[in-house]
């Protein structure tokens, strides 16, 4: 198979031929900026509803939209990175993601909002694989952990910034402003990214067009499926097609995409090699249950804090300031421990903790507790945050091969918004299953942003509290894939190197790693 792929030595040598630091805060701009975007529009939702005179279903399209278009092509930008080059792939994907923006800040109907947003979603789907893979392959094995705790701590700011700075610009300027905030940010971020970031080699990829139609469909009836299935009542969509039957059917394609990438003898859109590395594909079981869990969290903790503390939106956000410091302060001590420890200890202790923190929040969410009583687990949240996201990004990258990073960062980033779609669909049936089992006969989404009467706020806190422990009850998937991490290759041969210095070396080094 032809190939324009420089040899092993050409994408070893990367790393000490650019400086790879500047790069990195280049591409963790427009990271933020689509992390913040994600997070921002739900306290926009009342402002947006009330100046589109738009309905709440409606509403939650925006949403939707943005979520179904992000997910869904994330396999196959990743590829493309690869084939076209991953900063290629980034200045277009920030491109489009900013002009969206503008667009959606312009709109003066739903719809027009709608359609705004999944040009959004295509953009944010281009960056985030490619932010991934450059991480990949401009920064050696042994340094990858530092860069990718930053990498993580930039999420665990855009957790913080994406809610307080959406109420604070809805509040001042207009719901418009959530969006054309991201516009200066986009050119400086192009700007950046241009200037710093380096042009990789490009692999010449025989694209796999039947591939990528399958895993397409396959990615769009199940989170299309999932995503919305609680507001059909699981039940039929439109006179033909039901939920469960396009959720049964996004299974079988996705069958059928596994089937074709196995037999496909020429390049699959992924390589099922990739799944040959132990650490790749427990890292992918990780993430998925991470992404799960911290998206269902959020739900019945907002819930709480606006309807039974009676906090505005910006400040329920407040309450994440703990588990937001957290995650950046420990980020750089985090990043040099994960280059040097077992993956299996730093990451089993980040789930042990992350479940901690959850089961102890479910204790706490009551109508009468104080407002400490919630920041305490919260900063045990963080700490869980700062050892999960980077080092099992670390872990999942470092023995990929360079000329497949791309494909390896499409199905990291698909897993994991695989991950928090579930998590979203699961906790709005648990809540809505809770409140009933507790006598109040309303879906959380009607009860809007007012204050709830007296003699419902127990049983209303109640009910929030019992959905926490399902995000708990997730996490302690992610903590049974985290204890079987293996040590990774880089480790084992700077242990092997160490020993043949050391005296009896010769002996020692034939001992296993």
């Amino acid at each position: 198979m032809a190939q324009t792929t420089p040899t092993p030595t050409d994408s070893r040598a990367t790393p000490d031929e650019v400086s790879p630091w500047p790069a990195l805060f280049a591409l963790c701009l427009g990271f933020f900026m689509i992390l913040v975007d994600s997070t921002i529009v739900s306290v926009a939702t009342p402002s947006i509803i009330e100046d589109l005179q738009a309905d709440v279903n409606s509403v939650v399209w925006v949403t939707s939209a943005y979520l179904l278009a992000y997910a869904v092509p994330v396999l196959i930008t990743g590829r493309l990175g690869d084939r076209y080059g991953p900063k290629n792939l980034y200045l277009l994907g920030l491109t489009v993601f900013t002009l969206s923006s503008l667009w959606c800040g312009l709109t003066g109907t739903v719809e027009g909002l709608i359609v705004a947003r999944v040009f959004q979603g295509l953009g944010a789907a281009m960056i985030t694989p490619q932010t991934m893979a450059i991480i990949t392959r401009i920064f050696p094995a042994e340094r990858r952990g530092q860069a990718m705790a930053l990498w993580g701590a930039t999420a665990g700011v855009a957790t913080l910034v994406g809610p307080v700075l959406g109420g604070f610009l809805v509040d001042a300027l207009g719901w418009e402003w959530i969006f054309f905030i991201n516009i200066p940010v986009g050119i400086i971020g192009f700007a950046l990214a241009w200037r710093l970031v380096p042009s990789l080699p490009t692999n010449n990829h025989r694209f796999d067009w039947l591939g990528v139609a399958l895993s397409g469909a396959a990615m769009f009836m199940l989170v299309f499926g999932i995503q919305e299935g609680h507001q059909y009542d699981w039940g039929t969509i439109t006179g033909i097609i039901s939920v469960p039957a396009l959720i049964v059917g996004g299974i079988a394609v996705f069958a059928a995409f596994v089937l074709w990438q196995a037999r496909n003898k020429q390049e699959p859109l992924v390589p099922l090699s990739l799944f040959r590395d132990r650490n790749f594909s427990l890292a992918n079981v990780a993430i998925s249950a991470m992404g799960c869990a911290i998206t269902a969290m959020a739900f019945p903790i907002f819930l709480y804090a606006q309807l039974v503390r009676g906090l505005s939106p910006t400040g329920s956000a407040l309450l994440l300031v703990p588990m937001a410091l957290m995650s950046i302060l420990l980020a750089p001590w985090v990043g040099k421990l994960t280059d040097a420890a077992h993956p299996r200890l730093i990451t089993s202790f980040g789930f042990a903790c992350a479940a901690g923190s959850l089961i102890w929040l479910s204790r706490v969410m009551t109508a009468d507790s104080a407002t400490w009583e919630i920041l305490l687990p919260m900063v045990l949240l963080g700490i869980g945050n700062a050892f999960v996201w980077a080092p099992t990004s670390a872990t999942a990258t470092r023995n990929l091969p360079m000329h497949q990073a791309g494909a390896g960062a499409g199905v990291y980033n698909a897993t994991r918004q695989v991950g928090a779609v579930l998590g979203s669909a699961a906790i709005a049936v648990l809540m809505d299953s809770r409140l009933a089992a507790q006598g109040l006969d309303f879906s959380p989404s009607d009860a809007g942003g007012g204050n709830l009467p007296d003699q419902v706020l127990a049983p209303f806190a109640h009910a929030m509290s019992q959905a926490m422990l399902l995000p708990a009850g997730i996490l302690l998937i992610g903590l049974v894939a985290a204890l079987n991490f293996a040590r990774p290759s880089h480790q084992m041969r700077a242990a092997a190197e160490k020993s043949t210095r050391a005296p009896g070396g010769a002996h020692r080094a034939t001992a296993p790693a």
